[in-house]
């Protein structure tokens, strides 16, 4: 006791040095948390504060600052404010669970993306869609209460004894692994939950409730595991802000590329086939053509050769790559042949093969850099559970390609990918994007290969590269693949979605694993450094993407079908023929619609089709062979003969390439 007494004493009469987001330094007493240093700033600021970031760890404003520090305050405009929100959401909802149907067992409850999921063992109890409003009204009744979030740092004899009178088999399970002096505690009202933090300081910033969808889900994600019950929610400080989201949502699902890829027939899925597995459909493969014979004409202009490798790969060659020992257990199983000495894997990654490639002869520093391209199909085992259209599959093809150059070649290599990149997302006007620096974990560096000073080089380079390109970006930690740090293109949607698409590595570990060798001009052996990238990360991800982007208005460059000729009678059908031979003839695709429809159903079941441009014939272009044309969208051009249409989109389509 009395050094519980000496230790609070010693610290009041401390003072603290807090460095703010803007450089600013102010001193406080020892103990002054930061919700009261934001009320020493504003009081304003203080009602906004979710939470703070101590020293980059985000924990409760709550919390007394013992030692000078850096300090953010975080609100809901901070995405670790938005997280701590939806994390403390989480926990709301387990109170309001807990009072309609008491004797459940909570497993996990975090926050995700956009809101949070609890998932629960409901026992003798069941919870369908009609129950969600209830369940929403009583978190609102809750929120309304401003229970503070108490946190306690309790023994973990303490909490064992706490589940187990509770029978929550989850808790006890998750608590095994804990070591004792790390396990808290946080209770909010009536619930108390096993939970590191952090949390807002009370319910009370919980104002508007949305409980989204209700789904099965395995404890721990192992499908040996029982299946818990799902429950995902989102909340939000103002119920304008959830009216606005529900209107996103509600756009989300008419730009839904699953929904839109069966209406514009592009890729279908089979059972018979298998999960995770699509079938392209004609108008989706030749889609999927016009993009990588746009990415190839960019490859071959910056000097890349084009590889084709085999869809499998020698165990041998995977244990060498390092990527047996990472992912071998999450892999599809081994393929056995009669020779019970082979063992091959479906291919999970395409550099394996690229670095036999260039092993496959000499080498000299007047080849470097040697740049292999391949769209190469590879293979990963995804759980059922977590397979989601085109945008997670277990089979897909990446649009990539290997870069064997001299450390001297790194930056300047590394920023003409940058340049490949930008083209990209400018041609398919991704507009807003920000590149994240993916370093490797400042704590944990067991999980990735390599020694400390390539992975320094490595990381460098990309930081050089990605400030001389002078390109927006963030730095996150724990995010690079385990033999390289990347930079990682995170491209927002229409909808302000983000998604990671185009990725650049720079890897010094697969080249030593290989052991890959030039002569330099020394005429002396040397190791050369190995740049990774996809410009669009995977065909079948980036068409999904794109196509709630654009909501399949594609450019007229990549368009199914770039006309539609419509005669407004069958007697005017051979005209149309000629129409639709010319304009193939003129490399420009599209399609007679011949059906004995009035012309206004045609038209507009042509702009459903989402086809750019309208060509009406009837008696009068028969005669002056030309077309009227209407574009989606826009309006009507009027008469234009077709020397003049073929040019109108040729000029188009140049401009959307330029």
């Amino acid at each position: 006791m009395f050094l519980r007494i000496f230790a609070a004493q010693f610290f009041l009469n401390m003072t603290i040095e807090v460095t703010f987001p803007d450089g600013n330094v102010r001193k406080y007493d020892a103990g002054t948390t930061a919700l009261q240093i934001a009320q020493s700033i504003s009081e304003g600021l203080a009602r906004n504060v979710l939470a703070a970031k101590v020293n980059d760890t985000v924990q409760d404003a709550t919390l007394a600052l013992n030692n000078s520090c850096t300090l953010q305050l975080l609100t809901w405009n901070d995405l670790e404010g938005k997280s701590t929100m939806w994390h403390s959401s989480a926990h709301l909802m387990a109170e309001a669970l807990e009072f309609y149907y008491p004797g459940i067992k909570l497993a996990i409850g975090p926050p995700v993306t956009n809101g949070f999921y609890y998932d629960v063992d409901l026992m003798d109890h069941s919870i369908s869609e009609k129950d969600l409003e209830k369940i929403e009204e009583k978190m609102k009744e809750l929120a309304r209460q401003k229970n503070p979030f108490i946190r306690q740092e309790i023994s973990k004899a303490e909490a064992i004894a706490y589940f187990e009178e509770k029978q929550d088999p989850y808790k006890l399970e998750l608590l095994s692994e804990l070591q004792d002096g790390t396990i808290t505690f946080y209770t909010q009202g009536n619930f108390t939950d096993l939970c590191r933090g952090p949390h807002i300081p009370d319910t009370g910033f919980i104002k508007a409730v949305k409980l989204t969808a209700i789904a099965g889900a395995y404890w721990r994600g192992d499908e040996k595991n029982k299946q818990l019950t799902r429950i995902y929610g989102i909340t939000f400080p103002k119920q304008a802000e959830l009216t606005e989201y529900l209107e996103r949502v509600e756009e989300a699902k008419r730009r839904d590329h699953r929904k839109l890829g069966k209406e514009l027939e592009l890729f279908t899925f089979s059972q018979k086939v298998g999960q995770g597995l699509p079938l392209w459909l004609p108008k989706g493969a030749a889609l999927r053509e016009r993009l990588e014979n746009f990415l190839k004409k960019a490859q071959r202009k910056a000097g890349y050769q084009q590889v084709i490798t085999p869809h499998i790969g020698n165990k041998e060659l995977y244990v060498t790559s390092g990527h047996y020992e990472k992912y071998g257990a999450d892999s599809f199983q081994p393929i056995r042949t009669p020779d019970p000495n082979e063992e091959f894997y479906l291919k999970p990654m395409n550099c394996p093969h690229h670095c036999e490639i260039f092993k496959s002869k000499p080498r000299s520093y007047k080849d470097l850099p040697a740049r292999f391209a391949e769209f190469g199909t590879v293979y990963r085992y995804e759980q059922s559970g977590e397979l989601h259209g085109l945008t997670r599959v277990r089979g897909f093809t990446q649009d990539d390609a290997h870069i064997f150059c001299t450390q001297e070649q790194v930056k300047e290599e590394f920023k003409n990918v940058i340049d490949i990149v930008l083209y990209v997302l400018k041609t398919l006007k991704f507009e807003n994007f920000k590149a994240q620096i993916s370093l490797r974990d400042k704590e944990n560096r067991a999980k990735y290969i390599g020694s400390d000073e390539n992975w320094q080089k490595a990381e460098q380079a990309i930081i050089d590269a990605a400030a001389e390109k002078d390109l927006p970006t963030v730095v996150e930690y724990g995010e690079a693949a385990f033999y390289g740090p990347k930079l990682d293109f995170m491209v927002q949607d229409a909808l302000g979605r983000e998604w990671q698409l185009g990725t650049i590595q720079v890897d010094y570990n697969l080249p030593e694993r290989f052991e890959l060798e030039y002569i330099g001009a020394d005429n002396q052996k040397h190791r050369p450094v190995m740049i990774h990238r996809a410009p669009f990360g995977s065909m079948e991800r980036f068409v999904a993407v794109l196509l709630e982007h654009c909501a399949g208005d594609f450019p007229l460059w990549l368009s199914t079908e770039q006309f539609i000729v419509l005669p407004i009678s069958e007697k005017y059908n051979d005209y149309a023929e000629k129409v639709l031979e010319f304009l193939n003839n003129s490399d420009i695709r599209g399609l007679i619609d011949d059906r004995n429809e009035k012309i206004g159903k045609k038209i507009r079941d042509a702009e459903l089709k989402k086809v750019p441009f309208m060509l009406i014939v009837g008696e009068k272009e028969a005669e002056t062979e030309a077309v009227s044309v209407r574009q989606r969208g826009v309006g009507d051009h009027g008469s234009m003969n077709l020397d003049n249409f073929a040019a109108l989109i040729q000029e188009a389509i140049a401009a959307e390439l330029a």
